[in-house]
């Protein structure tokens, strides 16, 4: 980047910063991490029929060893993965016999069908072995060395993906903050004024701020609901599965691991250009990916979903400007807490969905600005080939284009960064002009 040496005394100084936060500090922030990916991390088990306690376990479990494998110097958290969701949902269904007019575990629990764990470990069985894939994947890649992955994903292309990473998100933020606007506008309101005018620590909690005066206006106006707290237990195991194997499981759930491969590039890229640390090249990329891959087999072992490295955290690393790994590992700390304590998961689960919307808002468009910042400090000449390569990225990114290769389905930021790829690729063979 044109603006490294900034960039790296800006993470420097805000390293020394967190250093002097103390321990408190330290769980206040980790907690705000927790907070933000609580919400994505809960969805997919409740669309699969996977156990939650089970799906925050392993997302804490994976996400520590992430750090283990990356040096303990990426600053990111990882979560379920949301391109899982349906290949989970057909290797389940299939177990159970059920018919190809249900679409997804709840709709046919609804309609009566009995999902037994041995139907889940099925699934969480492919899950395991797409993880040891991305594994291998990231063998290869080291292999090739990283001056040949920076010359696949030159700034044109890392940068767009990062803009597609915020602007593909947003919807989901819009689709939430719409169930109350009003809401929606105090948390993310309330975000906007700690984080430019409050001052000392405060400022470091913008999102917790928003969350919590969110959550209390929520509460006097009546949209809070507090049965599912009130019926939860104070302790409870996590429901874990060992993984079982079979033909039609490995055939749709293995070949998935290649989206959000691709899409771990993005993630990567955003966290580097947030941080300002080129976290491709140190500790690597195939440090990251194959972090990504044991963390996904290791929850699959246990019979959670696969995980992912979340944006939403990376949005809050781009606000807070505190980029120490160890505030993630203490939302790891947190999630694993969480798992074997019903009755504080179902307390942050009645969160109302608007305080969420508000607050991603804020955080996804950042992840779009930071993206357009890295156009621009790269000093990317938008024309010629790169015109192109970056008109055609955002729109298939986020225009909702979908390509189904058997069970893999290429979409939204998987899709952008491997046509982002392909054209790029065309364009070094065949020499085209800059312009």
């Amino acid at each position: 980047m044109s603006s490294e040496n900034s960039a790296y005394q800006e993470v420097r100084e805000q390293e020394d910063r967190s250093k002097n936060l103390g321990r408190g500090g330290l769980l206040v922030l980790g907690l705000q991490h927790a907070f933000t990916m609580f919400g994505a991390t809960v969805l997919v088990p409740y669309l699969t029929g996977v156990p939650v306690n089970v799906a925050l376990f392993t997302a804490g479990i994976g996400t520590l060893l992430f750090h283990l494998l990356t040096k303990w110097k990426v600053p990111v958290f990882l979560g379920s993965s949301f391109a899982y969701i349906a290949p989970i949902n057909a290797v389940i269904l299939y177990h159970a016999n059920a018919p190809e007019i249900y679409e997804s575990v709840p709709e046919a629990i609804a309609a009566g069908f009995s999902i037994t764990p041995d139907m889940i470990a099925y699934a969480t069985g492919g899950i395991l072995i797409a993880g040891l894939v991305q594994v291998a994947i990231a063998m290869l890649i080291k292999r090739l060395g990283v001056s040949m992955f920076e010359k696949i994903f030159p700034p044109a292309v890392a940068g767009t993906i990062i803009a597609v990473i915020g602007l593909n998100l947003a919807p989901t933020a819009i689709s939430m903050a719409s169930s109350n606007w009003w809401i929606a506008i105090v948390s993310l309101g309330t975000a906007v004024l700690v984080r430019l005018y409050a001052k000392g620590f405060t400022r470091l909690i913008p999102v917790m701020c928003g969350i919590v005066v969110g959550y209390v206006v929520a509460a006097i106006t009546g949209n809070v609901t507090l049965d599912a707290v009130s019926q939860a237990s104070w302790v409870g195991l996590p429901q874990f599965v060992l993984p079982k194997f079979s033909f039609y499981s490995l055939t749709v759930l293995v070949p998935v691991a290649l989206a959000p491969t691709i899409e771990h590039f993005g993630d990567i890229f955003a966290v580097s250009a947030v941080v300002g640390k080129k976290y491709y090249e140190d500790p690597g990329i195939h440090r990251t990916l194959a972090g990504d891959g044991i963390a996904t087999a290791v929850a699959g072992f246990f019979g959670g979903p696969a995980n992912t490295t979340y944006s939403e955290n990376t949005g809050v690393l781009a606000i807070t400007k505190v980029f120490n790994p160890i505030v993630m590992r203490i939302a790891a700390v947190f999630a694993i807490i969480l798992s074997f304590v019903p009755k504080v998961g179902a307390l942050i689960q009645s969160i109302p969905t608007a305080v969420m919307g508000g607050i991603e808002i804020l955080l996804f468009g950042m992840i779009a600005a930071i993206g357009m910042k890295t156009l621009i400090e790269n000093r990317v000449k938008v024309d010629g080939k790169n015109l192109i390569i970056v008109s055609v990225m955002l729109v298939v990114g986020i225009g909702g284009a979908a390509i189904g290769i058997g069970p893999v389905r290429f979409e939204g930021i998987g899709l952008a960064a491997l046509v982002g790829l392909l054209l790029n690729g065309i364009f070094v063979m065949t020499k085209a002009p800059e312009e």
